[in-house]
């Protein structure tokens, strides 16, 4: 398993040769699942089933509990993962944003990943 290393902006990072790749460590796979999780379903045109199904399961009026499956779902579906080991996940309506933590056990390891995802309005 081998994935191009994001720097802190998310931007791929190039002129290290070798060492900008994340490659068959927990790291590497927590990328895997950054990466399903921020494409929308739908967004790549070679296959639009991949990604998060974030318009039809998560946003609007769903339910903490179809969200967490939904995400949950992605997350154990991603190449690499092989359990989920604890799961939490935060929704801050004010700031319109939805915060998951996420400890996954990895054929590599076991490593977390917290990402806050926010739907920003133009109002």
């Amino acid at each position: 398993m081998r994935y191009r290393a994001l720097d802190s902006n998310g931007d791929y990072t190039f002129g290290k040769g070798n060492a900008n790749y994340l490659v068959n460590s927990p790291a590497c796979v927590a990328q895997a699942v950054r990466t399903a999780l921020l494409l929308i379903q739908g967004e790549w045109f070679l296959d639009t089933t991949a990604g998060m199904p974030w318009n039809t399961k998560v946003l609007g009026f769903h339910s903490k509990d179809v969200y967490d499956i939904t995400i949950k779902s992605v997350i154990s579906a991603v190449q690499g993962v092989t359990a989920i080991v604890n799961y939490s996940s935060s929704l801050d309506p004010t700031r319109r944003a939805l915060t998951v933590s996420v400890t996954i056990n990895t054929q590599f390891g076991v490593t977390q990943i917290q990402t806050t995802f926010s739907v920003l309005s133009n109002g």
